[in-house]
């Protein structure tokens, strides 16, 4: 089976591939990348030779229709994790975010409707909005949308689009729409690698407002093990929410690794709260319970937290000369 990965040097995106190369054998790998700031092509050395052989690299833009033609031509499926993603960026310039995430997005699907290509389209469930701290509802694929950034914004678009193409032209498509990642190779500008990393270089955390908006985490890991299962036994046409029931607000989150890296919970400082920040996520995985019975394997965020910081802790050269540079950026804003 022959794999386009598109943004597989980005975090979710290559940890996507390792589980492509580690534990499915019979699959080849073409990762599309156009290797922006977000992109690390070290995420992708950590290989066998054997799993070398399976593994193209092509620089390009998915925006790119000739490069975007050329390799999906020869592929059974194209797994399509490349966006522009972070709010913040999206925020003080959202041009990126319309030229990836939507444009790059329409180029894909021309070129799998024009060969016919098994797509499953990788998308965020901040296209559904937020919900109110104390609302027992979560999200579910029939979730209205409404989505807050111009981040947000250009996914839902992206999303409408593959479910134009679907019903239009009858391409071979699904979605999903997971919560918020974490795990190994998730750029530091993120929020769980920028607490992690200011440990260790010996900068005081900080932390939007109060913290009390509620991110519901996944490890990556599981997320790629249900896109898998999706890929391969999902309903065409359908839309499936990933998560694993990991609400927990971003103080939490500050204090648990405050608590793992051995400083006191309230160790870090505020700053002043991010324009339109999201209140809470939540995601109804029922649906994936069901049809295909895919559960999270890290059913302890905390155990995940645990582990994470010990990748960033033991790999300080994948992410080391990227600190000073994130640093000084959020500087320039003032947090």
């Amino acid at each position: 089976m022959r794999i386009v990965v598109t943004g597989g040097a980005g975090f979710i995106g290559a940890n996507f591939v390792h589980t492509l190369l580690n534990d499915h054998p019979e699959v080849d790998v073409n990762v599309l990348d156009s290797f922006t700031y977000a992109a690390n092509e070290s995420s992708l050395t950590d290989i066998t030779p054997e799993q070398a052989k399976r593994l193209t690299i092509t620089r390009g833009d998915v925006a790119d229709m000739e490069i975007v033609d050329e390799v999906v031509r020869d592929a059974d499926a194209v797994v399509h994790f490349a966006a522009e993603s972070h709010n913040d960026n999206s925020i003080t310039g959202p041009a990126p975010f319309i030229q990836t995430n939507l444009i790059g997005t329409f180029t894909l699907l021309e070129a799998v409707r024009k060969y016919g290509t098994r797509f499953h389209h990788v998308s965020t469930d901040e296209v559904y909005g937020d919900l109110e701290l104390d609302d027992p509802a979560k999200f579910t694929p029939t979730t209205p949308y409404n989505p807050s950034s111009p981040y947000s914004a250009s996914k839902a678009g992206s999303d409408m689009l593959v479910r134009a193409w679907m019903r239009t032209y009858g391409i071979p498509a699904t979605i999903s729409n997971c919560s918020n990642n974490y795990g190994p190779y998730q750029h530091i500008e993120k929020f769980i690698p920028r607490m992690i990393t200011n440990r260790l270089v010996g900068i005081r955390p900080r932390l939007y407002g109060e913290g009390a908006n509620v991110r519901d985490w996944i490890h990556v890991l599981d997320h790629n093990e249900a896109v898998w299962e999706i890929l391969q036994r999902g309903t065409i046409g359908d839309t499936y929410l990933i998560g694993a029931d990991g609400e927990a607000s971003n103080k939490e989150v500050v204090h648990m690794l405050n608590e793992i890296m051995g400083h006191p919970q309230d160790d870090y400082d505020h700053v002043a709260d991010r324009a339109g920040h999201d209140l809470r996520y939540a995601i109804d995985a029922t649906k994936l319970h069901e049809e295909l019975g895919w559960y999270p394997s890290f059913t302890s965020f905390r155990e995940g937290l645990e582990e994470t910081v010990r990748w960033y802790t033991e790999h300080e050269d994948w992410w080391k000369g990227e600190k000073e540079r994130v640093e000084a950026k959020y500087a320039q804003k003032g947090h």
